[in-house]
């Protein structure tokens, strides 16, 4: 196992080794969801959403939707649907046992990401549940976020990880396919072609 041989351990060297900060990345910070997060929250279609248990265990997990399935039920409330996936229910399980959460919400061609603290609980408000529809599919659940903090984040790793620059991207070739990745890791005894089928199925009859 790899061992560092220069560890930061203060906040006071972290501090000085990324220098003053400046007074709009402090000052930036809203303990609401201004008419500017709304209107970048009802253009995303993808988000990560930061979750940890009781005993400190982090997950972070995707969520996508069309444009605007992240409902803003006020200005200190949102919604996120919980759509049917692989059956873990990390963010929900996490959040029953700590409810702070964190959220990153992304637009694309858009450098920028708009985040999101908060406490987080889980509900099936039919009412609610009503304003995700897809598909004429209702989630089961939802998870409800009250927001601590919400602010812009600047664009640099979206430049430079060139991640709208199409022509930029590396070539995916010889990296694993998800069925293989899902039979060696849970060291299957499943043909991989038998799991290849299932997966494309849940990929394209199992979105909602």
């Amino acid at each position: 196992m790899y061992e560092p041989t220069h560890q930061v351990t203060t906040g006071s060297e972290i501090r000085e080794t990324l220098g003053e900060q400046f007074p709009s990345q402090s000052n930036k910070i809203i303990n609401h969801i201004d008419q500017h997060c709304r209107n970048w929250i009802a253009k995303s279609p993808f988000v990560v959403i930061s979750s940890i248990s009781a005993g400190g265990f982090m997950d972070v997990s995707p969520k996508g939707d069309p444009p605007g399935f992240v409902k803003v039920l006020d200005d200190h409330t949102l919604a996120i649907p919980d759509r049917i996936g692989n059956h873990r229910g990390d963010t929900m399980l996490n959040v029953l046992e700590n409810p702070a959460v964190g959220i990153l919400f992304v637009v694309p061609n858009r450098r920028e990401v708009v985040r999101v603290n908060g406490d987080a609980l889980i509900i099936k408000d039919p009412e609610v549940l009503g304003m995700m529809v897809v598909n004429d599919k209702l989630p089961d659940m939802a998870i409800m976020v009250r927001v601590k903090e919400a602010f812009f984040h600047c664009g640099k790793s979206m430049i430079r990880s060139r991640m709208w620059n199409p022509e930029k991207w590396e070539s995916v070739e010889g990296l694993p396919t998800y069925a293989q990745a899902l039979k060696d890791h849970g060291d299957l005894d499943e043909p991989v072609e038998d799991i290849e089928v299932r997966t494309m199925y849940n990929e394209t009859d199992r979105l909602y």
